[in-house]
């Protein structure tokens, strides 16, 4: 495949190392966006040239004549529109069944998650209604919403369970994303989210008692999950019973993912970080000395705005003020039944718009910052010789455009490893 007549490309290679991109160096775009008039040459799924367009076609496809294709090559003319790197979602609840449309009408009451928890809402709806799906009911609601995600340009998505709370069910989740993963093109990593609440039949020290004997090593043997997870907030599981599932969870091969302070700090956001996990999301509640101890721990903040967007809480989110502290985060988009956000541009929008987020910056915050945590040489997010080619093209010749659409699809072309989907 080749691009040719692209505008602006977004390549967020100004770091050649593996690492995130953070502090000001997020909205540097001297460093990370090349001027508009180059093309791109995709070979076997990887990126393998990137150059003058006009020396491209001069190269490989010197008689080209506007045609889409050739006997040789796919050839697409971005007619001088921008090119970003594929998206990342790197914290989605993919998998579940039912419906909690009725508890906006409880928020609006004045009811918090927490009290509509606790009459049997919230999780434990969700649950009720997942346990009773088959594994080919996961993997087809699973990848109609995959579909449906590739559509605003994700590429990746990390994958959670966490609506079973039994063995048989956090299992067959998994098995669900896994299936996916075969007949998707999306890239897609589960993560083991036993610890997601408490069942309301069990006692919380037996619940917790089957996750590390019972589930915990069946998942292990299963060997889907990459990572546990674990919802470490106020009300739900403590930060004792957070650090003993992580490090039971370590002895089995898994790393982890955290959802932390997302309403109130705990220091969960520290302990994420004591714990050498590679993510803690929500932290929407955490202190400044937390930040940077993530920050030097090399744990990703993963902010999720949909969900205070939904909830109807303050759009507060200290995005900014991590930029101005050298702290790196990610943005993702929490997808689940109370958050049912499919789009990354959206999510971003609401940053740029409502927070004051550089398009730039929500970029890197959407596709280089969250592939260091899901560990995959085929997932950078970055345009770059020799790396995997997923690319969008958006419908403007200025990258900004990628988020600028809130009630619109900003991209003509999503590119997973070299080919169109």
């Amino acid at each position: 495949m080749m691009i040719l007549n692209a505008g602006e490309i977004a390549h967020l290679d100004s770091i050649t190392n593996n690492s995130a991109i953070s502090g000001h160096d997020m909205t540097d775009r001297e460093s990370n966006v090349s001027p508009s008039g180059l093309g791109i040459l995709i070979q076997d799924g990887v990126f393998t040239s990137i150059t003058d367009s006009q020396s491209l076609q001069t190269e490989y496809a010197p008689d080209w004549d506007g045609d889409d294709t050739s006997s040789k090559l796919s050839i697409i003319d971005a007619k001088g529109c921008a090119i970003i790197p594929g998206l990342i979602d790197s914290h989605t609840h993919l998998i579940w069944g039912g419906d909690r449309s009725s508890e906006l009408r409880l928020r609006q009451s004045g009811m918090s998650y927490k009290q509509i928890s606790d009459i049997g809402g919230g999780i434990q709806r969700t649950v009720m209604s997942t346990r009773q799906m088959t594994l080919k009911d996961m993997v087809s609601t699973g990848l109609s919403r995959v579909v449906e995600a590739s559509k605003y340009g994700t590429c990746a998505m990390e994958v959670k369970s966490g609506y079973g709370l039994d063995t048989e069910t956090e299992l067959r989740l998994l098995e669900a994303a896994s299936e996916i993963s075969r007949i998707s093109d999306v890239g897609i990593f589960p993560t083991w989210l036993g610890a997601h609440d408490f069942p309301h039949d069990k006692r919380r020290t037996d619940y917790i008692d089957e996750l590390l004997s019972d589930q915990l090593p069946k998942v292990s043997e299963q060997g889907i999950a990459k990572w546990c997870d674990v919802f470490c907030e106020e009300g739900w599981y403590t930060n004792d019973e957070t650090e003993s599932i992580v490090e039971q969870a370590k002895e089995h091969g898994l790393q982890s993912r955290l959802h932390v302070d997302e309403f109130v700090d705990s220091d969960g956001l520290a302990l994420a970080a004591d714990l050498g996990c590679v993510s803690a999301d929500h932290v929407a509640k955490s202190n400044t000395d937390s930040r940077q101890k993530a920050s030097d721990a090399g744990t990703m903040q993963t902010f999720l705005p949909g969900t205070p967007y939904v909830l109807g809480n303050t759009l507060d989110l200290p995005l900014n003020e991590c930029i101005d502290s050298n702290w790196a985060f990610s943005l993702a988009t929490d997808y689940n039944p109370n958050c049912r956000f499919l789009s990354l541009p959206l999510v971003s929008n609401i940053c740029c718009t409502r927070m004051g987020l550089d398009p730039l910056a929500a970029l890197i915050a959407t596709t280089r910052n969250p592939a260091t945590t899901l560990e995959d040489d085929t997932i950078t997010g970055r345009i770059a010789v020799g790396h995997s080619a997923n690319v969008n093209i958006v419908l403007s010749s200025d990258i900004d455009g990628w988020c600028q659409t809130p009630g619109e699809n900003p991209f003509s072309h999503t590119i997973i490893s070299g080919n169109i989907v």
